[in-house]
């Protein structure tokens, strides 16, 4: 579905990304693990075209996707929900879900299935959905994060850091809802710091390190949290 091919990207003059590899199979939840400044975010915005790759390529599908423009990526079907559970503070939350489906405004009842859709899957949104989303809680807004992309009709969500300061009860929530998304064959790149919630919802494992993939794994294969922390935090190099 996914395919990153030796990208290499960052801001102006600093590189951050040195020839990122990496391969999400359609259907599957691949996790991208790495601490703060590791070039996690980074791969995520050159995948759905916010940063600009120096070198390598993104392909969706098996078609290159470089050339084309981020909105455009997102009609293909690339959706991101992004770090920070940013929302328009000022707009309600039905108003939030709607902006996620802007680019097909004219399907009124598609875009009124999918509104039905979200709320059934976030019950908490519809009990707050005349409510301006600045009101929210922070595992509120993950949620309308979530559901906002959902009104995209993605086939393939990017997700970056959604448990990141919540509550440990709210990250299972999260968790659970995101495992609840392949239900609608959605094909998922999580991008975490939380080892542990990672390899209880991922099928596969990337660490990324210095702008570098330092490792990867089968989540289930064997894998000893020992290990993976030593990766994790630089005691090892990629086999």
């Amino acid at each position: 579905m996914l395919k990153v091919d030796n990208l290499v990207a960052g801001y102006g003059r600093t590189r951050i990304l040195h020839g990122v590899n990496l391969h999400v199979p359609k259907g599957g939840l691949v996790a991208l693990l790495g601490g703060n400044g590791t070039g996690k975010s980074t791969t995520l915005k050159a995948i759905v075209g916010l940063v600009k790759p120096e070198e390598g390529q993104v392909l969706l599908d098996g078609q290159p996707i470089d050339a084309i423009p981020a909105e455009k990526r997102a009609a293909m079907g690339l959706s991101m929900v992004p770090q920070g559970k940013e929302v328009f503070a000022a707009m309600s939350v039905e108003e939030n879900l709607l902006m996620g489906a802007y680019h097909r405004r004219k399907d009124r009842a598609g875009i009124a299935a999918d509104l039905e859709s979200v709320y059934g899957r976030f019950k908490r949104l519809r009990e707050r959905r005349k409510v301006n989303a600045g009101m929210l809680s922070g595992g509120e807004r993950q949620m309308l994060s979530i559901g906002r992309s959902l009104m995209a009709r993605p086939t393939m969500l990017l997700l970056d850091e959604p448990s990141a300061a919540l509550a440990p009860r709210i990250v299972e929530e999260i968790a659970e809802a995101i495992l609840g998304l392949r239900e609608l064959g959605l094909t998922l790149l999580l991008v975490e710091q939380n080892v542990g919630m990672a390899l209880d919802i991922a099928d596969y494992i990337y660490v990324i390190r210095g702008g570098r993939i330092a490792y990867e794994r089968t989540v289930g294969d064997g894998i000893a949290m020992e290990e993976l922390q030593e990766f994790y935090l630089g005691g090892k190099d990629h086999e």
